[in-house]
């Protein structure tokens, strides 16, 4: 069964962690998520900030540049408001959230409009650090209060509704439409680091739901933006990447989609990925997430919404003024630490795999990791030659003329109609 090859390379997998013009009267959105920001008082050329960066494949002051050359985009687009669905910092340090605070506030200045959500690399982080010299040294975070101050202009202080039991609220985009702001992070439970894994607290659903039974009667479409996913965007990916996932995930996928609510921005995962749940009773959510700005593939997505439908249209920052291979580097880095990591665990996994086999597993893994990251996932003559040779170990071949990369709809260029979506090429 071609889902038995599937499942063995979700098993693999989970051993690493042009639209149609918009109309004149939509309402323009830009959405970025896992910025992942460090204060550069935080780091210094050395040692510490050396291995930082070789493990995790990303370069912060490339990162630095990244963002100032989205600003010059922002500015110059103008767009209503600028959506940030999490992980604001690289690991919540005060002063990161200082700093960034203040470039937001330059976008405010100029007329646009910034409602963010918390990850749960944000709040109450207790391992938070600075890179200087040969060592790593820790740096102070910021609790949920100090947070909500932080953001007062960026979606707290405007907020029409805030829910008691964490830091969601609920603003208004138009007189036709309001975004509902899930705080689905644990910082509560934080001891001596952070939680992965996402939850919508009880109270906390109990609360979204009347807001959407309000949002109905008033006649007003209720948008969601969360930092954990709501929704599967691979097969099996519950089961392989559960902390990817808000807990309960279906249920609240049904409870939000027989609610009314069309859709919901989220990010975390680092993919450019959009998916479709339709619940039981025939009610139908996307999940939009975003890929991270921090490393390949820097994606950011431009939205027009309008009443029934909303277009998206992703961008990626794919050079800089001093470096024209931004993307081709950061690509080569993400490879090189996915490759790391699939060796190691592969051959740490327990799964009985043939010696020879293990170079073709750890490539394969690899490979669809760099496709899922930027969208559109579609398989290359190459991967599928690797692809036959892993469902013949598994006896499996003749079943990949049935083999998905990707749930519909598109993930990159898509127009999302109320019950219906239209896929651009």
């Amino acid at each position: 069964m071609m889902k038995t090859v599937f499942l063995h390379l979700l098993i693999l997998l989970s051993i690493i962690a042009g639209c149609v013009p918009a109309a004149a009267d939509s309402l323009q959105i830009a959405l970025v998520t896992d910025i992942h920001y460090l204060s550069p008082a935080l780091y210094t050329q050395g040692e510490a900030l050396q291995k930082q960066e070789q493990a995790s494949g990303r370069q912060f002051d490339e990162q630095q540049r990244v963002l100032e050359q989205l600003w010059k985009e922002l500015l110059r687009e103008q767009p209503d408001f600028l959506l940030i669905a999490g992980d604001l910092t690289h690991h919540g340090e005060r002063e990161s959230h200082i700093d960034l605070t203040s470039m937001l506030q330059t976008l405010e200045d100029e007329g646009i409009r910034v409602l963010v959500v918390p990850g749960n690399h944000d709040i109450n982080i207790p391992n938070a650090v600075a890179y200087r010299g040969e060592n790593s040294s820790p740096a102070e975070g910021i609790s949920k209060e100090e947070f909500v101050t932080l953001y007062e202009p960026f979606g707290y202080g405007e907020a029409l509704r805030r829910d008691e039991a964490s830091l969601s609220y609920v603003a208004a985009l138009d007189e036709q439409h309001w975004l509902l702001c899930f705080d689905s992070n644990r910082y509560e439970e934080h001891v001596s680091s952070s939680i992965t894994a996402g939850r919508i607290k009880p109270e906390t659903m109990e609360w979204a739901l009347s807001i959407l039974r309000e949002a109905e009667q008033m006649g007003i479409t209720l948008l969601g933006m969360m930092h954990h996913g709501l929704v599967e965007h691979m097969p099996y990916q519950s089961a392989f990447f559960p902390d990817y996932l808000v807990e309960e995930w279906e249920r609240h996928a049904a409870q939000l989609a027989d609610a009314g609510m069309p859709l919901i921005f989220t990010g975390h995962f680092h993919s450019n990925d959009i998916t479709r749940y339709t619940s039981p009773s025939g009610k139908s959510i996307h999940d939009i997430e975003t890929a991270s700005l921090a490393q390949y593939p820097f994606a950011w997505r431009v939205m027009a919404l309008a009443e029934g439908g909303l277009e998206v249209e992703s961008r990626f920052v794919t050079s800089l003024p001093d470096n024209n291979n931004l993307e081709e580097e950061a690509r080569e880095r993400l490879e090189a630490v996915t490759r790391h990591m699939a060796e190691g665990r592969v051959k740490g996994s327990g799964l009985p795999l043939p010696e020879e086999l293990v170079p073709l597993i750890t490539d394969l893994i690899v490979k669809l990791n760099l496709k899922h990251v930027k969208g559109d996932e579609t398989a290359d003559p190459e991967l599928m030659m690797a692809l036959r040779m892993f469902a013949s170990f598994l006896g499996n071949e003749s079943d990949l003329k049935d083999f998905s990369f990707d749930f519909p709809p598109e993930d990159n260029n898509v127009v999302i109609s109320w019950g219906r979506e239209i896929d651009e090429d």
